[in-house]
């Protein structure tokens, strides 16, 4: 076997070199090896348990607070699915009351500046992102890392979000997680990751310059994508307007105390208390004076919106290629995760390819927390396959609906309180089924605001996209690549 090509798909190790008992060869992958051996030419090679060691770098772990606390208010108790493309989700899944945050506060010690780090979940260990003080108050739960660089460290918490994206510390991550019970985790290997700093002043300074503008500007506009479904909602004025301090009762998980409802008015069986909300209806009824109150159902049975669901590939398929498959977890804040955890080969591709268009839509149908989620598709986005629990939605007459003006309807307060109420459990999973067409959608009836609106949602993704793929890019230059 001598000079033989040592790669991913077969080497040679000797058994003097193996490392506490570990047996797994993608651990041992000679492709890592070699192209850190080429990096040490250009960079310093710096390993996370020296940050670590030498009090540059701080590393602590959140805690898990148990799920009788979801739900009890509004902070944010922050989950591995609320972190993507360097940013928690404008709505994490379940926040906490003021009661339960004080207990953990002052424990978790969560600041901004500080980074987020996801240590366990398969597919999403390594996803990261950098906190600001839009960010804060928040908890984090014991699944995540936070890592907080000290005053003396060589390098910076922008820099090191950066280096944390690098393709070769990705490849680290992925040799180096494990199956721990039944989940997929890197335990304390992640001090094990060496980190690629560029040797070049110029390089390592505008790198982090730029991370830090790249966030800032994205955060930014995601604030507008929190603003903008209460804009259409008419809850405030504009994107100038603060968020009220009272909005958030009229959030998805708004519920009642009880209602009366007569038998004659139970509709194909179901007999789900939170499908007949009165609330919801009292709600439709008010904006009924500002807006046109139409139903997806509608729009579907006059053409203006023509819909279509995925398809399932097979776990087989992933991993092959390049190309995205979307996934329900794939989906946040309007917008495709930058890195999609699963791609198919161009070969999958071509024999699956499925009909999807820039400004289509993608509407998460089956996944308990993730059921309503959306996002618009740009033409950076076309090439993807998506799969069964997402539904896609396309206008087809823009006369009488913009898609920019459906994304923003289908993430106001009462289009997603329809959602949760509608929503049931199929199986082992929950979905809308074809409930979502049930959707009562609150049109604003002023035409100038709906050009507003439409305008600004479209500047919103566009900006947001482009700063979503220069990260990637941002990532791959720290290699210099």
């Amino acid at each position: 076997m001598v000079g033989a090509v040592q790669d991913r798909l077969g080497f040679l190790l000797q058994t003097s070199s193996l490392r506490e008992n570990i047996f797994i060869p993608k651990y041992y992958n000679p492709e890592i090896t070699s192209r850190l051996h080429s990096l040490a030419k250009t960079h310093n090679l710096i390993c996370i348990s020296d940050l670590v060691s030498k009090k540059h770098l701080s590393v602590d772990t959140g805690d898990e607070i148990g799920k009788m606390a979801y739900g009890t208010g509004d902070i944010p108790f922050v989950r591995t699915s609320d972190i993507s493309n360097w940013e928690i989700i404008t709505e994490p899944k379940q926040g906490v009351s003021e009661e339960i945050y004080g207990f953990y506060a002052n424990k978790q010690d969560v600041q901004s500046g500080d980074i987020f780090f996801v240590r366990d979940g398969t597919y999403l260990i390594g996803q990261t992102c950098l906190l600001t003080e839009q960010d804060l108050p928040c908890l984090y739960q014991s699944h995540i890392l936070k890592f907080r660089i000290s005053e003396s460290s060589p390098i910076t918490n922008s820099l090191l979000l950066a280096c944390l994206n690098a393709p070769i510390v990705k490849q680290q991550i992925r040799s180096k997680q494990f199956t721990a019970d039944i989940i997929d985790t890197l335990g304390n290997r992640y001090k094990e990751i060496v980190l690629p700093i560029p040797k070049s002043t110029t390089l390592k300074n505008r790198i982090a310059k730029e991370v830090q503008s790249n966030i800032t500007d994205r955060i930014s506009f995601r604030e507008k994508i929190r603003k903008i479904p209460l804009w259409v909602e008419g809850i405030i004025s504009d994107l100038d307007s603060s968020l009220p301090e009272d909005w958030s009762w009229r959030s998805e998980l708004a519920g009642n105390h009880g209602f009366v409802r007569n038998v004659s008015a139970i509709q194909g069986n179901v007999f789900i208390p939170k499908y007949y909300d009165p609330l919801i209806a009292a709600d439709l009824h008010c904006l009924a004076k500002s807006h046109e109150i139409v139903s997806l159902g509608e729009l579907v049975k006059c053409r203006a919106i023509e819909w279509a669901t995925g398809i399932e590939i097979g776990k087989m398929a992933y991993g092959t290629g390049y190309i995205p498959f979307i996934r329900t977890s794939d989906i946040s804040n309007w917008e495709l995760k930058g890195d999609p955890k699963q791609n198919v080969s161009d070969e999958i591709y071509e024999e699956n390819k499925q009909d999807v268009q820039a400004e289509d839509i993608l509407v998460v149908r089956d996944g308990t927390y993730l059921v309503g989620t959306s996002c618009i598709l740009t033409q950076h986005d076309t090439m993807i396959l998506y799969c069964g629990g997402i539904y896609k939605l396309r206008v087809k007459d823009k006369k009488k609906l913009d898609p920019y003006l459906l994304l923003s309807l289908l993430n106001t307060p009462i289009v997603r309180r329809q959602m949760r109420s509608k929503q049931f459990t199929r199986d082992i999973i929950d979905t809308l089924g074809k409930r979502l067409f049930e959707i009562m959608l609150p049109i604003p009836k002023n035409a100038e605001t709906r050009k507003r609106i439409v305008e600004e949602t479209r500047r919103v993704i566009e900006k947001r996209v482009q700063l979503r793929n220069r990260a990637k890019e941002i990532a791959i230059e720290v290699e210099g690549i």
